[in-house]
C-alpha cells in the first residue's frame, strides 16, 4: 500500500467544470487506510478531503471547499496512482460534483 503521509501534490491538468488548477496544492495525511488532506491555491480559498486509501494505493474520497465566489462546493472522487521513474506519485482523477449539476470531469496531480 502506498502511504500519502506527508506527501504534497499539485494539479498539473483539470477539465473545464472543475476549480483546481496549478495554483491548488494539496497536503495529505495518513493514518492507517485514512486519508485527508487541506487543499487551497488558485480559485478555492479553504478546503478539505477525506477518505479511505485501497491495498492498491488507489484513493476514494469526498471533498469540500469554499471558492473565490464564496461559494460551498464538493463532490467525490476516485484517484489511480503512478509511480514515477524519480519514485514519485501521479493521481488520476476521476471527480463528480455533487450538487446542482451533478457534472463530472478529470483531473491530474502530481507530488511536488
Amino acid at each position: 500500500m502506498i502511504n500519502y503521509n506527508g506527501r504534497t501534490f499539485v494539479s498539473t491538468s483539470n477539465t473545464e467544470n472543475g476549480e483546481v488548477s496549478s495554483k491548488t496544492y494539496f497536503e495529505y495525511s495518513q493514518e492507517d487506510n485514512i486519508l485527508t488532506a487541506d487543499y487551497g491555491g488558485g480559485e478555492i480559498v479553504k478546503g478539505r478531503l477525506v477518505g479511505l486509501v485501497s491495498e492498491d494505493g488507489s484513493l476514494k474520497f469526498r471533498y469540500n471547499h469554499v471558492n473565490t465566489e464564496n461559494e460551498l462546493r464538493g463532490g467525490e472522487c476516485i484517484s489511480t496512482p503512478e509511480v514515477l521513474d524519480n519514485g514519485k506519485i501521479r493521481l488520476h482523477e476521476k471527480w463528480k460534483w455533487l450538487y446542482k449539476e451533478e457534472t463530472e470531469g478529470s483531473s491530474v496531480v502530481e507530488e511536488v
